[in-house]
C-alpha cells in the first residue's frame, strides 16, 4: 500500500493528501487558504477569511448539545519548506511527494508538512463529519505560524466565540504543554578584505549531509547532528593541526530547522593534502560513531575542487570559526 488515501481514517488522510498537492510554505498560503475556504462553503458552514488571511469555520452544535461550551480547533496552514540539496523541488508550485515507509508517512527528499497539515486535516474531518456529536464548534486556521505568527497576532477580537481552544500543533498524544520554548534571531556581519590563495595550495570542498534535520523546537532534544557544527568542529581541528584556510562556507536554509546539510571550501598546503584527507576520514569515523543511533545516514567527506578566488584572512578566520562553533546548539539546561 503506497497511497496514503488508502489509510484509515479515510477522510483525514484524503484531506492530508489534497493539502500535500498545494504549495503552502510560510507567506505563500494563498492556494491553501482558498482550498479551506471552499471546503467550508461546500459543506454549508459559516466561513470567514479575515483581513490577514486566517480562515475561521463555524459549525452549529449537534441537536441537544447547544448548551455545551464551544470549542475551537486551532491549526496553522503554512509549512516549513526544506529539501535535500540534490532534490529538485519548487515549494512554490510542486506537490509534496508523499510516501509510506513502514509505519510512517514521510516525503521524498523534502519536509512533509505534517506540521501542521495533519492538524488541518483532522479539523476538516471533524467539521465534515455527520456522526460526531458536539457542542458549538469552530476551527481556526492561521497563517504564517512558522516564520512570524502574523496570523495569530493579526486575529481581531470578536471573530471567535468559543470558551475552549485546542491547539492541534502538537506531537505527543496524552501530553499537555504549558508554556513553550522561545527564540532569538541574531544577524551578525563582518567586513574583511579577501586574500589571494598562496601558491602551492590544494583546494577541497567539504560536505556534511545525509542528516535528518528537524524542527528547531520539538526535535532539539533528540540528539540529531547539526551540519554546521559538523563542518566547523572539523575546521577548528584542521586549522590548528594543518593550517587549513577557509574560502567559503554555507549551511542550513531556515531559521527554525536544524541544518541537515552544510559545506565549506578550504585550501591546504599541497604537501599536507594527504594528511588532510586522512583527517577527514578520521572525523567521519568520529561522527558516525557519535551519531550512530540518531543519524545513521550521516555523510562527511571531501572532494578536490577548483582553486577558490580568495581566502578569508587568517585573523578573521580564527574569529569566524570559533564564533560559529561557540553558538548554542541543542537542548540546554537552565
Amino acid at each position: 500500500m503506497s497511497d496514503i488515501r488508502n489509510l484509515e481514517p479515510g477522510d483525514l488522510w484524503n484531506y492530508f493528501y489534497e493539502i500535500c498537492q498545494l504549495p503552502h510554505p510560510s507567506r505563500k498560503e494563498a492556494k491553501i487558504i482558498e482550498y479551506v475556504r471552499n471546503f467550508g462553503e461546500r459543506n454549508g458552514l459559516e466561513t470567514i477569511v479575515d483581513s490577514v488571511g486566517n480562515v475561521i469555520i463555524k459549525k452549529a452544535a449537534t441537536p441537544g448539545f447547544e448548551a455545551r461550551k464551544g470549542v475551537v480547533l486551532q491549526t496553522h496552514l503554512d509549512m516549513v519548506p526544506q529539501k535535500n540539496s540534490d532534490k529538485k523541488h519548487d515549494f512554490a508550485k510542486d506537490p509534496i511527494e508523499v510516501m509510506i515507509d513502514g509505519e510512517w508517512v514521510t516525503a521524498n527528499g523534502t519536509t512533509l508538512g505534517s506540521d501542521n497539515g495533519i492538524g488541518v486535516s483532522a479539523a476538516m474531518a471533524v467539521l465534515a463529519s455527520k456522526d460526531i456529536e458536539h457542542g458549538p464548534l469552530e476551527a481556526l486556521f492561521t497563517i504564517d505560524e512558522e516564520t512570524g505568527m502574523t496570523g495569530a497576532f493579526g486575529l481581531k477580537p470578536g471573530l471567535i466565540d468559543a470558551d475552549i481552544l485546542i491547539n492541534m500543533d502538537s506531537e505527543d498524544e496524552g501530553e499537555l504543554y504549558v508554556g513553550c520554548a522561545g527564540g532569538i534571531d541574531v544577524t551578525a556581519t563582518k567586513s574583511y578584505s579577501p586574500e589571494d590563495v598562496p601558491a602551492g595550495m590544494k583546494s577541497y570542498r567539504l560536505d556534511a549531509k545525509g542528516l535528518k534535520g528537524g524542527h528547531s523546537g520539538i526535535d532539539i532534544p533528540l540528539g540529531r547532528a547539526n551540519a554546521n557544527m559538523i563542518i566547523f568542529r572539523f575546521l577548528l581541528e584542521a586549522e590548528t593541526r594543518l593550517g587549513v584556510r577557509l574560502a567559503e562556507s554555507a549551511g542550513g536554509d531556515l531559521r527554525n530547522a536544524i541544518p541537515r546539510e552544510a559545506n565549506a571550501v578550504v585550501a591546504v598546503a599541497a604537501n599536507r593534502a594527504e594528511e588532510f584527507e586522512m583527517l577527514v576520514e578520521e572525523y567521519e569515523g568520529i561522527y558516525k560513531n557519535e551519531f550512530d543511533v540518531t543519524e545513521p545516514g550521516l555523510i562527511f567527506g571531501c572532494e578536490p575542487c577548483d582553486t577558490p578566488g580568495s581566502l578569508v584572512p587568517e585573523k578573521e578566520q580564527y574569529g569566524f570559526t570559533r564564533s560559529v562553533f561557540a553558538c548554542p546548539n541543542g537542548a540546554k539546561d537552565e
